[in-house]
């Protein structure tokens, strides 16, 4: 078995962590490879007990072949790795380093029970549909998809901008808002569930269009087929606006011709047995615990 460990930052608190990681891999004979940037941030900080390979980007996937991806950090350390992953299908284990983890699901305490049940096949992949994004002028080169959420935002003044909405090309509203967020199941989450969107499960097939902070109160988030295809017009009084993919973001301007649709490939979770959905939005959003007593 080889897998590639992705990580963005190495911090000293992680050292026990990442150590133990480093360390489960080696007792159960997996060849790993480190992300070049993250590798040169574990130089002289973990001991590394055999030889450990370097990988640089998506292209390495074509030269070797990965059963998987092990993913240190938070939530945003996962949407990276979505960037470098793309669609070569390979399943992605997060560990949280991080604070909710959401999609990095798995403890950094249990570390060294997760590779072994990693090794021993102890786990399902689900595939995560993710949303991309058209757009004349052309906006985020080559990686124009998403797994959380595309966000339309004001930017230069502190009045609320006008995003006309379109499915499939029939008007929709015109949202005069602060802004508005287009979430998949996985990105519900995030973002739109701050601003008041619904829990959606993974593979419902549906997107979540949510409204930030809008000027109507009887204008509410809305679940819609993920067949969709949505298409957007925006004005304000200044002449700048941010479309944002996940942790990514670009400036745009009214003349920007922007739609979202369900990207052609999904992103692959790798999913242990005792930890599922359900188990951790209860962890999360603390659903069902009783805090007085």
């Amino acid at each position: 078995m080889q897998v590639v460990v992705f990580g963005k930052q190495y911090r000293d608190k992680d050292q026990p962590y990442v150590q133990a990681l480093f360390d489960a891999l080696h007792a159960e004979g997996i060849t790993a490879y480190v992300y070049a940037p993250y590798l040169a941030d574990l130089d002289g900080q973990i001991n590394f007990q055999g030889p450990v390979g370097r990988f640089d980007d998506y292209r390495d996937f074509r030269v070797h072949r990965m059963d998987f991806v092990i993913v240190l950090g938070g939530d945003g350390t996962m949407l990276s790795a979505v960037t470098l992953v793309r669609d070569a299908g390979v399943p992605m284990l997060g560990i949280n380093l991080g604070r909710m983890g959401f999609l990095n699901t798995i403890e950094k305490v249990m570390v060294a029970e997760a590779i072994q049940k990693l090794r021993r096949g102890q786990y399902v992949i689900q595939e995560r549909a993710m949303l991309y994004l058209e757009s004349h002028p052309g906006l985020f080169g080559d990686v124009p998809f998403a797994l959380n959420d595309c966000t339309l935002l004001k930017r230069d003044t502190s009045s609320m901008i006008t995003i006309h909405t379109y499915i499939n090309g029939d008007y929709l509203n015109s949202y005069w808002a602060d802004g508005i967020i287009i979430a998949t199941p996985t990105g519900s989450t995030g973002y739109s569930l701050s601003c008041g969107g619904p829990v959606v499960f993974p593979n419902s097939g549906n997107f979540v269009l949510t409204p930030v902070a809008p000027h109507n109160l009887n204008v509410r988030p809305i679940v819609i087929s993920d067949e969709s295809v949505l298409s957007f017009d925006i004005e304000g009084r200044g002449e700048n606006f941010i479309c944002s993919l996940d942790s990514r973001f670009e400036l745009i301007s009214a003349h920007h011709q922007l739609a979202v649709r369900r990207n052609d490939f999904p992103i692959r979770l790798v999913q242990l047995q005792d930890v599922t959905f359900l188990h951790t939005i209860r962890q999360k959003l603390a659903w069902g615990a009783d805090i007085r007593n």
